[in-house]
């Protein structure tokens, strides 16, 4: 058991002394200027917590192994010390190595269903961005993972479209597909004006938010440029076939119907100085992701 632990010390040792190494040794530098920064991606929040997700999850599954072996030696040198039988010592132990490798998968699988959920989310708003590409021949301009707040109650704006025809928010959610009720199938949402049909049953589920961050947004426009801008909230369900009843508050579609939805009737709304203002402003805004 000791020399489990000093080799894996030395193990460690070993890899953080070689990275220091090669970046001493390194006579290259970065070939960007410092402070160059990417604007958000879509999805760059989700990104972020995936691969946060993922190294929790190495270092429970590796931590569960370390900490299992050491339990486990450490109960039967206890059990010696307190001259408690080998065939009792062993028993000890094993129970010892099955409680810590439970507690270990347990908190393993919790990581890794968030870890799914989190993939999902992140596929969804990749699928509504690349939906909202079209626009961008057209004069529109699109930002993605917009920050909101920031703090504990921080938010970002999945996306963010701002041209000729005005301001819109597009919220996306994500939801697997099961079982359907009777009478509804098993593919289609229904958005009545007020809340979700889903084929399991009712919910207003991210309406609420894709209003209240059009009004977010509105305000903020408002506050950095003293614009008065409507902004349009649309609700993106990827994968869903929807049927909505007509709504001045929000639209409900499946990201393939997005265009439409945004252009509207076609209407300008804005011009072209203050489509560019309001870019600049976004660009500022979203401009934070670096090395």
């Amino acid at each position: 058991m000791v020399l489990f632990f000093l080799l894996l010390f030395l193990y460690l040792a070993l890899f953080a002394g070689t990275i220091s190494w090669l970046r001493w040794r390194r006579k290259t530098r970065w070939p960007f200027k410092e402070g160059d920064r990417l604007l958000r991606g879509p999805g760059e929040g989700l990104r972020r917590r995936l691969l946060e997700l993922e190294e929790r999850l190495l270092t429970v599954m590796v931590g569960t192994m370390i900490a299992s072996t050491g339990v486990g030696a450490g109960s039967v040198q206890v059990s010696k010390l307190l001259g408690i039988p080998a065939s009792t010592a062993g028993l000890v132990a094993l129970v010892a190595i099955l409680l810590v490798t439970l507690l270990g998968v347990g908190w393993a699988v919790r990581l890794w269903q968030e870890r799914a959920n989190c993939y999902l989310g992140w596929f969804g708003e990749r699928i509504t961005a690349e939906k909202l590409m079209p626009l961008l021949a057209q004069g529109y301009f699109v930002f993605h993972d917009v920050p909101g707040e920031p703090g504990k109650r921080g938010f970002n704006l999945d996306h963010v479209v701002v041209g000729p025809t005005g301001v819109t928010v597009v919220e996306t959610k994500t939801r697997r597909k099961g079982n359907a009720r009777p009478g509804f199938k098993d593919h289609e949402v229904v958005f009545d004006g007020s809340y979700l049909d889903w084929p399991w049953g009712r919910d207003r589920h991210g309406i609420e938010q894709a209003l209240s961050e059009a009004e977010w947004l509105r305000k903020w426009i408002a506050g950095c440029t003293g614009l008065s801008v409507p902004v349009k909230a649309v609700l993106s369900l990827p994968g869903w076939y929807v049927r909505e009843a007509p709504s001045r508050e929000l639209r409900v579609v499946n990201p393939g119907f997005l265009p439409d939805a945004i252009r509207g009737r076609g209407d300008p709304v804005l011009t072209a100085h203050q489509v560019d203002l309001l870019r600049r402003q976004l660009d500022q805004r979203c401009r934070d992701v670096e090395e």
